[in-house]
């Protein structure tokens, strides 16, 4: 199975014919685990280091498109929660978190 790390999911990563997609939060410690071997599609820098941060790995950016043709594929998510992210941020603003999804 090949896994994908992204800061967002969108409905374009879905082609026309699949309708079945899975979300199922998870625990950093579960995040970690999922990121090993995982392909970075990450498209913001700031965000590539903050989730780098949190899972104790190189998290690349790496802003290329996605679909989900294979049900082979899943998607690991950090999805950023807070104010905007000021330019050069290298650290989580008072109050902002990252929740993790896995996308199947």
């Amino acid at each position: 199975m090949v896994t994908i790390i992204t800061n967002a999911f969108s409905i374009n990563m879905l082609p026309r014919m699949r309708r079945d997609v899975h979300f199922r939060p998870l625990a950093l410690e579960e995040a970690g685990e999922f990121s090993e071997g995982a392909e970075s599609a990450v498209g913001h820098r700031d965000t590539a280091h903050l989730l780098s941060e949190q899972l104790g790995c190189e998290v690349a950016y790496n802003p290329i498109t996605i679909e989900l043709v294979q049900h082979e594929t899943r998607l690991l998510v950090g999805q950023y929660r807070g104010p905007r992210l000021p330019e050069g941020t290298t650290t989580l603003p008072e109050g902002a978190s990252i929740e993790w999804w896995l996308v199947v």
